[in-house]
């Protein structure tokens, strides 16, 4: 029986502690090049130690392999992995970090300081790597005009009083496409007016630019457009009073409705296809973000050239000097222990920032590697790849590839692509041989859809056959489930688009 006295007992475990600065290494993999830029803000406001360099440089050396060729171990030391620093814990040491990368070591170590004709071949100095920064004119421009701001400004040229008041109680509750997305029944009563009024109002609104704003339909929209044409006949009043059968391309059953002949009911069609479904989009769009690469990907004579864009990347410093005054003054214990906690910061992100580089380079590798005959021939050759396979070669942790490969964008000849582009699942060849991405097996319907005639519309099951042919071994609901989850729709859809087309 076990004694119930009190007793000491010594156990010896092991744990990983997850400290602020481990928790942040572990953040900058994930985050892309600008918002480490924003991060590097911040920080550079809560830590007076720190101080960005003149001139921008990414830290971590960019990467020459040959392809079919592996690492020679032997011509440059193994760079320390992020894993590695998380494992350790290592960066309260003060060691210097902030070294000269403008001094003669680092000369012409990448394709950037070259200072060739866009660097790395990506096109012009606006490649971000080796040359001036191009102008952005677009940043100078003026806030695009709302759809809201518009309507506005045309109602109060031609309505006033209470009048003008219904006008802009309608105006706000206009959605961005240019409907009217509320009862004009709730409109009057919230407004004291009677109904009649509203819609005289809401006649006035429709008459505004643009053709076809404040509609609350569909069909509304394309008839205001049609009014606005002179196209607005009975017979084009009954086509549009029929949108259901237009989409489903029943031109038969429309002649009949429409009283008209083949060439009458095609040309009708023509004139529906010239308007627009969304007036409202041409106002107030968003404006469009360009993606900005982390990585530039370019072939050479021999091999491949990998490297960061160092644009997005400022060079960080330690400020040893001030440092060195801070520390020589008079100070209280609190602010000698805040002085060696924003030195340790500081180093500490330093070092996370590089080990960040480092590893993103050693982990696009590996994809360049993984994926030479996609950069070669196209995506026709994309290979089925995983986290596992890239993490197990480089000797990282599978979590640490996905996070680098999260929210980073590679630039190369073939154009623009997040680096999760290139893990893909596989398809079973049909000839036994290697498997095939899922990538490739899409880009291979794309293209037979594509082709296909408007008198032999190629159905789901002919697909397979065709695909089959090609070396795909796939069923035919797969083949389904990638169609449409490339958009496009089935036989019998697209005989009825081609059908209008055609009409």
């Amino acid at each position: 029986m076990a004694s119930l006295a009190p007793r000491l007992d010594l156990r010896q475990s092991q744990s990983l502690v997850m400290t602020p600065q481990l928790q942040q290494a572990i953040k900058l993999l994930a985050l892309s090049n600008l918002e480490v830029e924003s991060f590097i803000a911040e920080e550079l406001e809560k830590n007076p130690l720190l101080e960005t360099g003149g001139e921008e440089r990414a830290p971590a050396e960019p990467a020459d392999f040959e392809g079919g060729e592996e690492w020679d171990g032997e011509s440059a030391p193994e760079p320390v992995t992020a894993d590695r620093l998380v494992e350790h814990g290592d960066g309260v040491s003060d060691s210097p970090l902030d070294v000269d990368f403008v001094a003669e070591t680092f000369h012409h170590d990448g394709p950037s300081d070259s200072h060739l004709d866009g660097s790395l071949g990506m096109g012009g100095s606006s490649g971000g790597l080796g040359g001036e920064e191009a102008i952005d004119f677009d940043s100078f421009g003026a806030p695009a005009e709302t759809l809201q701001e518009h309507l506005l400004a045309q109602a109060g040229e031609r309505l006033s009083g209470t009048d003008h008041a219904i006008a802009v109680w309608l105006i706000g509750q206009i959605d961005e496409a240019g409907y009217l997305a509320v009862d004009l029944i709730e409109v009057a009563h919230q407004a004291g007016a009677p109904l009649q009024r509203v819609e005289q109002i809401l006649g006035v609104v429709q008459s505004f630019d643009p053709t076809g704003v404040g509609a609350r339909n569909l069909a509304e929209c394309l008839a205001l457009q049609a009014k606005e044409a002179d196209r607005y006949d009975p017979c084009m009043a009954r086509l549009i009073a029929n949108l259901d059968l237009v989409a489903a391309g029943k031109l038969p059953q429309l002649k009949r409705i429409c009283q008209v002949d083949d060439e009458d009911l095609a040309d009708m069609i023509r004139e529906l296809r010239g308007y627009d479904p969304k007036p409202g989009l041409r106002f107030g769009a968003a404006r469009t973000e360009t993606v900005v690469p982390d990585l530039f990907v370019a072939k050479r004579p021999i091999g491949w050239a990998i490297e960061l864009n160092a644009a997005t990347l400022p060079k960080l410093l330690v400020n040893r000097r001030y440092y060195a005054e801070l520390a020589s003054g008079p100070q209280d214990k609190s602010s000698k222990a805040w002085l060696t906690e924003c030195l340790h910061s500081a180093n500490w992100l330093i070092k996370a920032l590089d080990q960040r580089q480092r590893t993103i380079i050693k982990v696009a590798t590996e994809i360049v590697k993984q994926q030479e005959t996609f950069f070669l021939k196209g995506v026709e050759h994309l290979k089925p790849l995983t986290l596992r396979q890239v993490a197990e070669v480089i000797g990282m942790h599978e979590s640490t590839v996905s996070r680098v490969t999260s929210n980073k964008y590679l630039s190369c000849a073939r154009g623009l692509f997040e680096l999760k582009y290139f893990f893909t699942s596989g398809i079973q060849s049909a000839d036994g041989g290697d498997a095939v991405s899922a990538e490739a097996v899409k880009s291979a319907i794309k293209g037979l859809i594509s082709a296909e005639q408007p008198d032999a519309i190629l159905s789901d099951d002919t697909l397979v056959d065709l695909l089959k042919a090609k070396g795909f071994d796939i069923a035919r609901r797969t083949v389904a489930k990638y169609r449409e989850a490339m958009g496009i729709g089935s036989s019998v859809q697209r005989r009825r688009q081609k059908a209008l087309r055609a009409a």
